[in-house]
């Protein structure tokens, strides 16, 4: 199907609504607009560089996690979830009791995104694996009463009170696993020739468009994208998320989506994607590159810390996965005395790696700032 000619689906009448019924996406897909081409190629080879500074660097999977520390804290705030990626950071009985409900999702959505990745080392991407990662997701927190790991089995709406004001209502439930299951080919379709980032452009769109369950859609549709690209080996490492991307564009965003459904506009979305692609591996990039102009700056300066210096290294090591700490997570994770703990932390201070962020005599926190803020840009 040629992206020109393409129409979405259609408005089906029910009792005393519309829903809209996509049409299947398992299937070729051409175009002619040549920028399409152009956008693929700088998503691609974006891509690429951001792929290979996470096969260079040390230790990525330190670095990994506060990639995905990010991506839940900026998916849960499209959601409208209110947790700073600095409180993402910390335990729960640092969090304030009227904040913790939004603490909860933002963690479940990191144990969700984690969980999901090592399960592709044993399952392909599927609708199991996003049945299980939704499970994941809404455990314990407050849609864990809207069916968690199941497709819906009622009528779903955006926007709107109810289904009379709702802005979009998605197919009725009894289409959603035919469409499911077709999405699903789609993603391993080896009969029909289709670059990966059009597939996966095609399928988030398709995804939310489908709204599979009750709850939690933007977050495992978004989820879908480096979970795509690490099944298919674009990526090696799970570094590439675009929800910051959709958060800062975040009414063009949903725009993009809505004009496909509404005017057919396969293209704009595309194109929306393909844009997000290529600003969002770019700047996972440099991130990387600060990373390791910062790691050999901070390592250089332990070195001369004589025979703390091994223990300083570990310290470092948990630092770049828990940069906010307390001498008590040193004690913990290193296995070192209270004083051992309070002696390193008071010498990282004085090498400006750690800056203290409380102000108080008792329960100190401490922030590896500079490394944080790479993530906050």
């Amino acid at each position: 199907m040629k992206f020109e000619n393409f129409k979405a689906g259609r408005w089906q009448q029910r009792y005393h609504y519309k829903s809209f019924e996509p049409i299947p996406v398992n299937h070729e897909w051409r175009w002619e607009d040549p920028t399409i081409n152009a956008l693929l190629e700088q998503a691609n080879r974006a891509l690429g560089e951001l792929n290979a500074f996470s096969l260079i660097v040390p230790d990525i999977d330190l670095f990994i996690q506060m990639h995905v520390v990010k991506e839940a804290q900026t998916s849960s705030k499209i959601e409208g979830t209110q947790t700073g990626i600095d409180e993402a950071l910390l335990s729960e009985e640092q969090i304030s009791p009227e904040k913790r409900d939004d603490w909860r999702e933002v963690r479940n959505y990191i144990d969700a995104v984690n969980t999901a990745i090592a399960s592709l080392n044993e399952l392909p991407l599927s609708n199991r694996l996003l049945k299980q990662t939704h499970e994941v997701l809404l455990h314990g927190v407050r849609g864990e009463y809207k069916q968690p790991g199941e497709f819906r089995v009622s009528q779903n709406w955006i926007g709107g009170s109810s289904l009379t004001d709702a802005s979009f209502i998605p197919p009725h439930p009894d289409g959603v696993a035919e469409l499911m299951g077709d999405l699903e080919k789609f993603w391993h379709n080896k009969e029909i020739v289709v670059p990966h980032l059009v597939r996966i452009a095609i399928s988030h769109y398709q995804f939310e468009t489908i709204h599979p369950f009750l709850d939690g859609n933007g977050r495992i549709g978004r989820l879908l994208i480096p979970l795509y690209l690490v099944n298919h080996g674009l990526l090696s490492k799970p570094s590439l998320y675009l929800s910051d991307f959709f958060e800062r564009n975040r009414a063009s965003y949903y725009d993009a989506l809505m004009q496909v459904r509404i005017s057919n506009d396969l293209i704009h979305w595309v194109k929306f994607f393909l844009n997000g692609v290529a600003q969002t591996a770019t700047k996972g990039r440099d991130i990387f590159r600060q990373i390791l102009t910062l790691r050999t700056e901070v390592e250089e300066s332990v070195l001369t810390m004589g025979k703390r210096a091994t223990t300083a290294h570990k310290a470092l090591q948990l630092l770049y996965s828990k940069p906010m700490i307390e001498a008590t997570d040193f004690e913990k994770a290193l296995e070192i005395s209270t004083p051992t703990a309070n002696t390193l932390i008071q010498t990282l201070v004085d090498k400006k790696i750690l800056i203290e962020i409380t102000g108080q005599q008792r329960g100190r926190m401490y922030a590896f700032e500079r490394y944080l803020n790479l993530f906050l840009s």
